[in-house]
């Protein structure tokens, strides 16, 4: 990690997702550092202001920052990880992202 935070163009592509964990259908999406890498996150549910989405949201932005400060997404994704299969918001949008960019 550098510490420094890593500036992402004004104008960038951006990648969207419908998906579901617990119950809950969010949207998720997706920007990129122009090298490929993930460089922010982002998360709405269609439960508006319900705790479930003010959480996942909280996630994606703790994520964004991590990676746009050197984080590795492998790092997060690990930090993530959960013995028995449950995962949250954020770790399901992450591994939908790899298994359709693989």
């Amino acid at each position: 990690m550098t510490g420094l935070r890593s500036r992402l163009k004004d104008r960038r592509a951006h990648w969207l997702f419908r998906f579901e964990c617990d119950g809950q259908s969010y949207t998720g999406g997706i920007g990129r550092f122009e090298d490929g890498r993930i460089a922010e996150v982002f998360i709405n549910g269609t439960k508006v202001g319900t705790a479930a989405e003010t959480n996942a949201q909280d996630a994606a932005i703790v994520a964004s920052l991590a990676l746009q400060h050197g984080c590795p997404l492998e790092t997060i994704q690990h930090a993530l990880a959960r013995s028995g299969g449950s995962a949250g918001p954020l770790a399901t949008l992450l591994r939908r992202v790899e298994n359709e960019t693989a």
